[in-house]
C-alpha cells in the first residue's frame, strides 16, 4: 500500500553524521523503519538517515513523515492519533495523513492555508516491514517474492540495533570466510575454514554470487541428515546500498530465503530487519527459530561494533583482500560507482 505524495525536500539534518555527498545518494533508496505489526494509530519514533520521522496508521494504512510539527517545532510522536489525523500535543495542531494542517484549535474559524504541511513519504508495506523513501520515487523495495507462499513459512526474525555502519554490516553478511571464526557455537566449524572459488556477476540490480561450500547450515548440536559430501549452494544477491539476500539450498529441494535489509539510522547506528521464510520444518518453534537467528545476529554484531574505521572503505588500498573477499570487493566497487565517497560512513 502507498500514501499519498506530498512535494516534499528534506533539507540536510543540521547535526548529520554522515558526508553531505553520501546523504545526498542513500537519500534515493528505499529503507525498513518499522515492522508493520508495530504501527498502529499511537505514533512511532524512527529515525533514518539522521532525519527523525514519526510512522503512525490512519485509516489503516501507514504513514510516515517528519517528527516535526511545522508551527514550533515538536515532535509528533509525543503526540497520538485522533479521528485518523496526528495532533501535536503543543498547541493541538491537527494534521490528515496527507500532511495537510486540518485544525488549529487556537483558530478554529480561521482559513488554514496550504503552506501548512508536513513532509509526508512514500509508504510501501511489504514481507512485514514499512518501507520509505526520503528522496526515492518509485517503488524499489528489494525482491523477496516468497514471502507469504503458502509452501513456506514466513516470519520476522528479531530487529536489532548495531552501534556499527550498514555498509560494514552488509559486507558482513554476504562475507563467507568468516563462518568458521565467528559462528563456531551456532553452525560452522573451525576445521573446515577452506572457502572453495566462487564467481560473481553484475546483475541489473546490484550483485549475484553463487557459493558452493561444504559449510552445513544446521544448528550446532542437531544431526545433520545431508548425505556424505552434500555441497552447500547459497545465494547471495546485493540490492545496493543497503540490503541483501540470500538462499541457502539444503538437501531434498528444501531452501531458506533470509533478507538482510540494514536500515541506516546514523552513520554509525543500524537497525536490522530480516524476514526468513522456509519451505521445510514448516511447524518449526518461531520462538526457536527467532532465538536462533538472533544469536547469529549477535555473533555478527560483535565484529561489526568493533571493525576500525567504522566507514567502509571505498578505496580498495586502504584494506588487503584476499581470494574469498571478491562479493565485497564488487559491493564496494559499485557503491563508488553509485556515488558515495571514497571513506563512505554509512
Amino acid at each position: 500500500m502507498t500514501a499519498t505524495n506530498v512535494k516534499r525536500k528534506t533539507p540536510y539534518p543540521t547535526d548529520c553524521t554522515f558526508a553531505p555527498q553520501d546523504w545526498n545518494v542513500l537519500i534515493n533508496y528505499w529503507y525498513p523503519v518499522a515492522e508493520s505489526a508495530q504501527v498502529s494509530d499511537q505514533p512511532l519514533a524512527v529515525t533514518l538517515l539522521d532525519v527523525a520521522l514519526v510512522v503512525y496508521r490512519a485509516k489503516g494504512k501507514a504513514v510516515v513523515a517528519r517528527d516535526l510539527c511545522i508551527h514550533r517545532g515538536t515532535p509528533l510522536s509525543m503526540g497520538w492519533v485522533e479521528d485518523d489525523n496526528i495532533v501535536c500535543p503543543y498547541h493541538g495542531f491537527s494534521y490528515s495523513a496527507d500532511g495537510q494542517c486540518v485544525s488549529i484549535p487556537a483558530h478554529p474559524e480561521a482559513k488554514i492555508s496550504p503552506r501548512l504541511c508536513l513532509s509526508v513519504y512514500p509508504v510501501v508495506e511489504r514481507y512485514g516491514l514499512v518501507w520509505t523513501t526520503l528522496a526515492g520515487e518509485a517503488d524499489h523495495v528489494p525482491p523477496f517474492p516468497i514471502w507469504g507462499n503458502e509452501d513456506y513459512i514466513s516470519f520476522l526474525a528479531p530487529t536489532i540495533d548495531i552501534n556499527g555502519s550498514a555498509g560494514r554490516q552488509i559486507e558482513g553478511f554476504v562475507d563467507v570466510a568468516h563462518f568458521a571464526w565467528v559462528h563456531t557455537a551456532t553452525f560452522a566449524d573451525r576445521n573446515n575454514a577452506f572457502v572453495p572459488s566462487y564467481k560473481v556477476s553484475r546483475t541489473a540490480e546490484g550483485i549475484h554470487t553463487d557459493y558452493l561450500s561444504t559449510v552445513s547450515n544446521y544448528p550446532k548440536g542437531m544431526a545433520d541428515p545431508s548425505p556424505e559430501g552434500f555441497k552447500w549452494l547459497r545465494e547471495y544477491d546485493i540490492y545496493p546500498p543497503l540490503c541483501a539476500r540470500l538462499i541457502v539450498h539444503f538437501p531434498e529441494g528444501k531452501q531458506l530465503w533470509i533478507l538482510n535489509a540494514a536500515s541506516p539510522i546514523s552513520a554509525r547506528k543500524t537497525r536490522l530487519f530480516c524476514p526468513i521464510a522456509q519451505n521445510f520444518d514448516k511447524t518449526l518453534s518461531i520462538e526457536d527459530a527467532c532465538a536462533f537467528n538472533l544469536k547469529i545476529f549477535n555473533e555478527d554484531r560483535e565484529m561489526v561494533e568493533n571493525q576500525k574505521p567504522e566507514e567502509l572503505p571505498l578505496d580498495l588500498q586502504a584494506e588487503a583482500h584476499i581470494m574469498a573477499d571478491k562479493t565485497s570487493i564488487a559491493y564496494r566497487k559499485r557503491l563508488k560507482e553509485m556515488g558515495l565517497g571514497k571513506i563512505y560512513t554509512s
